[in-house]
């Protein structure tokens, strides 16, 4: 029971900002739903919102694809409740990367 708390406080607006490797950081905004065991929601930008695909979660371990220009951009992250934040690592096309979310549920 513990583990479903922790992880249905998943749910809400996400920001952070992508540091890539060409210099420029881009903005990170999604919108996470948990149900059960399964990960839904959208990432958000200026050109408008895509589907969270594949989204699925297991205690404070989470997943998810983003179509990202025609490239599926796996994400895996960790949920850390005592900081009200998530760690997230993402693969754009073989390119690894690492970014924070904070909750942001204005």
């Amino acid at each position: 029971m513990i583990c479903f708390a922790m992880v249905a406080d998943l749910n809400g607006k996400w920001t952070g900002s992508l540091h890539a490797p060409d210099g420029n950081d881009y903005p990170l905004n999604y919108t996470f739903k948990v149900d059960g065991d399964k990960l839904t929601g959208t990432g958000d930008s200026p050109q408008g919102s895509v589907p969270l695909t594949d989204g699925k979660v297991s205690g404070t371990d989470f997943s998810f694809t983003v179509d990202v220009g025609g490239v599926a951009v796996k994400n895996t992250g960790k949920f850390y409740a005592e900081a009200d934040s998530c760690g997230m690592d993402i693969d754009y096309n073989g390119m690894k990367m690492h970014a924070t979310l904070k909750r942001n549920d204005k």
